[in-house]
């Protein structure tokens, strides 16, 4: 596929995720390609589609397609999926009621937004490689929306006469946060380049570290009315947290690759700088 062609594949999904989510996202997906698209160009399909995810802020459950992909399983599967915290969850493909708190913690983990549901232990050697890449194009593209609703506050924000831009805090917040989102990038490129297990592992945690960092720097800047229903940043907040603990948390991922290194008494060089 080249660059043109990438283009018109970026631009069409686009358009169908501004319109949609969830199941309707889904059918949509389905009419595109989705499935071709994954099975034929994997390295283009998986970032295109999930970044762009994160860019509208819609959902579907394509990740159930990733990781059946990879296990030998027919698209259209829908799996178990670890969650941190020793629990398991399932992306449902159909459109659900929202899930309520409750004595087991549900509504500590889930985006009222997302289909996911607590669900039994599943296969704890379900190979998750691909889907780790996955959802770090997906935080990725959540970190870069929020980095994109904190400056456009801050250009539009006035104090003392001012823009807040053009206090050095504020730019301080948002350069840090850029930093963090392409040092993620560079990262699931390398995963991409290089489809191992464990670079992908690392690539989800830095993708999730730096969704985190962009909504921690990203609230500050925004300040009140990052805290409220009003504004859409909360949807993109949500978002990030739930995603990070989807197939591991940062701090998760983060712990395992240092076992491994420690293991293996050495560490791989990912990227040559």
């Amino acid at each position: 596929m080249d660059a043109a062609e990438r283009d018109l594949v970026v631009e069409t999904f686009r358009k169908a995720m501004t319109g949609s989510s969830g199941a309707a996202l889904d059918a949509a997906l389905d009419e595109l390609g989705w499935a071709d698209l994954l099975t034929e160009e994997p390295d283009t399909a998986i970032p295109v589609v999930f970044a762009l995810l994160g860019e509208t802020g819609s959902h579907a459950s394509v990740l159930n397609d990733v990781v059946a992909q990879a296990g030998g399983e027919p698209l259209g599967t829908t799996v178990t999926l670890p969650f941190t915290g020793g629990r398991w969850v399932r992306w449902e493909r159909a459109d659900a009621p929202a899930a309520q708190p409750s004595s087991e913690g549900a509504g500590d983990l889930l985006d009222p937004t997302l289909p996911l549901r607590l669900a039994a232990p599943g296969d704890p050697g379900l190979p998750l490689a691909a889907a780790h890449r996955a959802l770090g194009w997906w935080l990725l593209g959540t970190g870069r929306t929020m980095l994109a609703l904190a400056r456009e506050h801050a250009l539009a924000r006035a104090q003392f006469g001012r823009p807040i831009a053009s206090f050095q805090a504020v730019r301080h917040r948002l350069a840090e946060t850029l930093v963090a989102l392409e040092g993620a990038e560079a990262t699931l490129n390398a995963a991409t380049a290089s489809p191992e297990p464990f670079t992908c592992l690392l690539a989800k945690a830095a993708a999730g570290r730096a969704a985190l960092d962009a909504a921690r720097h990203c609230q500050q800047v925004l300040a009140g009315i990052g805290f409220t229903a009003e504004h859409d940043f909360h949807h993109h907040l949500r978002r990030a947290l739930t995603l990070d603990g989807l197939l591991g948390s940062a701090r998760d991922l983060t712990r395992q690759a240092g076992a491994h290194i420690r293991e293996q008494g050495q560490a791989p060089r990912l990227i040559n700088l």
